[in-house]
């Protein structure tokens, strides 16, 4: 009788211990989507990158007729000549590397134009989804964007429609 009286405590706690936490299930990545600002954003960060990446080329195109030039003149060429090429090619070589490493590095051009036009978004995105989270009395809410976070959420729980809603968004 004590064991099926304490079985019996134990669920009924399961049970209320469960009805006590509020959570809900958000996907970033498709309200941003839906998002025209982000849109906008994302495409020009798309066009300077593309820009940026079109000048590493042509520099890059530059240095390889260099080489080219370089490896078919080499043997006319005298020691101290062949002396100065070398060293307008690795400078050369070295200025390409710097600019890819100044447009797409690590907290480079790229990142700061990214954070400087998609931050914002985010951001927009954020505060309503705290909103909701406190108007709604959520204990937590989870983002299933990159699929890291939620192994399995139960469609009914996914607000990001609502998320939408609050931003004006349909």
């Amino acid at each position: 009788m004590n064991k099926l009286f304490f079985l019996a405590c134990l669920l009924c706690m399961g049970a209320l211990a469960g009805y006590g936490q509020r959570y809900a299930v958000v996907d970033t990545k498709f309200i941003l989507d839906k998002m025209p600002e982000y849109k906008e954003a994302q495409k020009q960060l798309d066009q300077v990158s593309i820009q940026w990446q079109k000048e590493i080329d042509d520099k890059q195109a530059i240095l390889d007729r260099m080489y080219k030039d370089f490896e078919a003149e080499q043997v006319m060429l005298s020691d101290t000549l062949k002396k100065k090429r070398e060293d307008q090619l690795f400078n050369k070589e070295k200025e390409v590397r710097d600019l890819q490493r100044r447009r797409f590095g690590f907290e480079g051009d790229l990142f700061k134009k990214r954070q400087e036009l998609i931050k914002p978004v985010q951001d927009k995105v954020y505060n309503a989804i705290q909103k909701i989270a406190v108007n709604r009395l959520y204990d937590f809410i989870l983002d299933k964007s990159e699929g890291i976070t939620v192994i399995f959420a139960d469609p009914k729980l996914d607000k990001s429609e609502d998320v939408l809603k609050e931003l004006g968004i349909k």
